[in-house]
């Protein structure tokens, strides 16, 4: 079991003011693999004041400087990623394959692409007589999730360090291993003192008292909606400045000229991914009505074929949720879709045959949806899919914006120009069209409840950096 029981502070890793533990849970057994420290208000001051004294020279290095140390944390990230993956693996579930695949390399793509920016990045730019320059905020407190930990970790504390910023981070509690380990490669590649500190906790102790420091001048937030509003509030009197990203219920329009049945196997697919546990998977699908039938043929054959099993057994597509508080939510939503009268096609309320321990949930498909039904408005987080027959195209453009959230979503077409027009139409800053993958140097964020703000690429380096236009800084012409 690995002992994590001090915060790197100021360069070094130290006790916390008030000692209190917390185990990491393995949630493939439900067995403890690990021991953290809680921290408090009284830590966060510590942290807030050494990224304070840093920011003075931190955030007067020079372009140069910052490319050479990202150079070096890429280097030893490489180095370490095989460990990265496996301690994802560990503490949230995720199946050997994709925290090979995907998990641990995300947060070096995010470092390689924080580089590539800074290395061409416009930090001036002339008007006239007047210059626009672009400098680092300050001391930036960061709040990262479980579900795609590293990934979101990296696509903040790149950034924040490409564009001269110090921070704090608080990972999630549930899965805080691989924010130590990311701590320890920022250590060996020669982050100054003070620039990157990190303290584990809980939201209403550590997360609250960085949303409301007045040291801390720009909150970066990724999780539950319900959460972000309350580190909103936490920072408003301070009028610091706060990015999220936040829920998503994303809808997948099938259009009438896809490919029904590849549509669906690919969309079910995607949906369950990560175990459904992605703010921007596809978990509402809707197909033409006349179609339905067979779109939850197509879907019920392809979460009977979702292998849901261990995260190191060979062949396994899905492992558990992260913990039993997620198990639970999900658990009662599925029961909430059967009350509220959606069709089950496949799966249901508890676990997988043969498993009577861990977090593990029967991949699972409703049919008939309705979009005022629960399952259709709520981020359920797990592998369940909504499918929704819809009569005309116009009808399934209104249910896909029929939704408080507004971060991704997806559209089926065989005519690239046809996607394109129903694309444009969709209230989400994602929209995937014909099962195009992410890519990092776009911008991601939502619309509506699922946040404000941009990361990734030069859009989310740029939520780093404050403008500053200098008057007369250049002769007039004569």
């Amino acid at each position: 079991m690995k002992e994590a029981l001090q915060f790197y502070i100021n360069g070094e890793w130290v006790d916390p003011v008030t000692p209190k533990t917390m185990d990491v849970i393995d949630p493939s057994t439900e067995e403890a693999i690990g021991r953290i420290s809680l921290g408090s208000a009284a830590d966060v001051d510590r942290a807030v004041a050494a990224a304070q004294a840093a920011f003075e020279s931190f955030s007067r290095t020079s372009r140069e400087e910052r490319v050479e140390l990202l150079g070096r944390i890429v280097a030893g990230y490489k180095a370490r990623i095989g460990e990265m993956a496996e301690t994802i693996s560990a503490e949230m579930g995720a199946p050997a394959w994709l925290a090979n695949a995907a998990q641990a390399p995300s947060g070096m793509g995010h470092f390689a692409g924080a580089l590539g920016v800074l290395k061409d990045y416009d930090f001036v730019e002339t008007r006239g007589t007047t210059n626009i320059v672009k400098e680092p905020v300050g001391v930036c407190g960061l709040i990262t999730p479980w579900n795609w930990p590293i990934n979101q970790i990296a696509c903040k504390v790149a950034p924040a360090l490409a564009a001269g910023c110090t921070m704090v981070l608080k990972p999630s509690e549930v899965a805080p291993l691989n924010a130590i380990l990311l701590a320890e490669i920022l250590h060996d590649a020669g982050v100054p003192p003070g620039v990157f500190n990190l303290i584990n906790g809980e939201g209403p102790e550590v997360g609250a008292a960085l949303s409301a420091h007045p040291g801390i001048d720009m909150m970066s937030f990724t999780g539950s909606t319900r959460a972000g509003r309350a580190v909103a509030r936490a920072a408003a009197d301070s009028i610091k400045r706060v990015a999220q990203e936040l829920g998503g219920k994303s809808p997948n329009i099938v259009l009438e000229d896809a490919d029904l049945d590849r549509a669906v196997k690919a969309g079910t697919r995607q949906c369950f991914l990560n175990s459904g546990q992605s703010c921007n998977a596809p978990t509402r699908m809707l197909v033409p009505a006349a179609a339905h039938a067979r779109a939850l043929e197509v879907a019920r054959a392809a979460a009977e074929a979702t292998v849901v099993g261990a995260p190191g057994q060979v062949g396994v597509n899905i492992g558990p949720v992260v913990s039993k508080v997620q198990y639970d939510k999900i658990q009662a939503l599925i029961a909430k879709g059967v009350e509220e009268g959606a069709e089950l096609v496949t799966g249901g309320t508890d676990r997988p045959e043969g498993m009577d321990s861990g977090y593990y949930v029967r991949p699972t498909v409703f049919g008939g949806v309705s979009n005022d039904m629960t399952i259709a408005q709520e981020e359920i987080f797990g592998p369940v899919l909504a499918i929704l027959p819809y009569e005309t195209e116009e009808e399934a453009i209104r249910i896909a914006n029929d939704t408080p959230y507004g971060l991704s979503s997806y559209v089926q077409s065989g005519d690239l120009d046809h996607a394109r027009s129903v694309a444009s139409r969709i209230r989400a800053g994602n929209v995937h069209i014909n099962g195009a993958p992410a890519d990092f140097g776009a911008p991601f964020g939502g619309y509506k409840q699922s946040g404000n703000g941009r990361e990734w690429g030069d859009f989310g380096f740029e939520e780093f950096l404050e403008v500053k236009a200098v008057m007369g800084a250049l002769p007039k012409a004569s």
